[in-house]
């Protein structure tokens, strides 16, 4: 009786293991990917912050590492194999192209350009003829003159007679207090920041003045080579990424919450006001989370070419796709 039992319950083990084994085999581990921010965390990235907390991404079989920016700029590190995937705008991706670094466009993280010049209202700057006589701070990007030209052009003001002083990347706030009259700054972050600390602002919106000027920033990009050897890959990423995206739209507080969870350092003031603003601006009057226009592109292009930023025109129907946004 004792050995009948004996054989049962081994028989029973053999089994238990059995069905472990074939379940651990029938697992695929999840395949890791990297994904490079454009510049320290904020809310311009909760998508995907989202897409990999609420295990969006785990769920598509993706192993998300979310890396901070380094030197080069993502377009370069995409390209060259250094990461997957990557936060870039429609400005880097145009200039990458037209020099033969192959990275293309995936989706529009925020359907309109929300950034403009701005200046605390009392400096009285109102229209790009104001900008006369006036301190702009700046990062030396040629782009910067080139935008700066273009506005006072169009409002009959002399370019001349701007100051253009390098701030690099230091605070909007403190700059205009000190050393500049305004700047080129983003309403979604240093807007709201403004708001928040009782300093009203007079917006330049680049879009009012020229529709050229509504370019995508920033985009999601992924190199020539993976949109075409791993297309189930990029699918994947995409598929998890707009429900992130999604979700910072439907439920911003939730979504700002994850942010603050994954970067405590965040002012959390700051971000739930900021997801807010944005939770109207990631899709706005777009079909669907990421869309891009071949209209949008080409206008951006074009005047980046007229004003020679680029040494030749762009192919601005390659520089971009909208195929692996899920349908709706």
């Amino acid at each position: 009786m004792k050995k009948i039992v004996l054989a049962v319950a081994l028989l029973t083990l053999l089994l238990a293991a059995g069905c472990g084994g074939n379940k651990a085999q029938e697992e695929k581990p999840l395949k890791k990917v990297s994904v490079i921010l454009d510049w320290t965390p904020n809310t311009n990235h909760t998508g995907v912050y989202v897409a990999q907390k609420q295990g969006f991404y785990e769920e598509e079989g993706l192993d998300v590492d979310i890396v901070q920016p380094s030197e080069g700029g993502a377009a370069q590190l995409v390209a060259s194999g250094q990461g997957d995937f990557g936060f870039s705008y429609q400005e880097e991706v145009t200039i990458a192209r037209t020099r033969d670094i192959p990275v293309k466009a995936l989706a529009a993280v925020i359907q309109h350009n929300t950034s403009g010049f701005a200046s605390p209202a009392g400096k009285g700057i109102k229209s790009p003829k104001d900008f006369e006589g006036k301190k702009y701070g700046g990062w030396g990007s040629p782009a910067e003159e080139a935008m700066l030209k273009a506005l006072m052009n169009q409002d009959q003001a002399d370019f001349n007679k701007v100051e253009i002083i390098n701030i690099g990347s230091a605070d909007f706030l403190t700059s205009v207090s000190k050393d500049i009259d305004f700047a080129w700054i983003f309403k979604g972050w240093d807007g709201i920041q403004s708001e928040l600390k009782g300093v009203p602002l007079n917006f330049i919106y680049l879009r009012d003045y020229n529709a050229a000027l509504d370019f995508y920033t920033p985009v999601l990009i992924a190199s020539e080579d993976t949109v075409k050897n791993n297309p189930e890959l990029v699918a994947a990423f995409m598929k998890a990424t707009a429900r992130g995206y999604d979700y910072c739209i439907k439920d911003p507080e939730k979504a700002g919450q994850v942010l603050l969870d994954c970067v405590p350092e965040l002012n959390r003031e700051l971000v739930m006001a900021s997801q807010q603003y944005l939770s109207k601006e990631y899709r706005a009057d777009a079909p669907r989370w990421g869309e891009m226009s071949g209209e949008r592109w080409k206008k951006y292009a074009d005047w980046m070419y007229s004003q020679a930023l680029i040494e030749k025109p762009l192919d601005y129907q390659e520089a971009y796709t909208n195929q692996f946004l899920p349908k709706e």
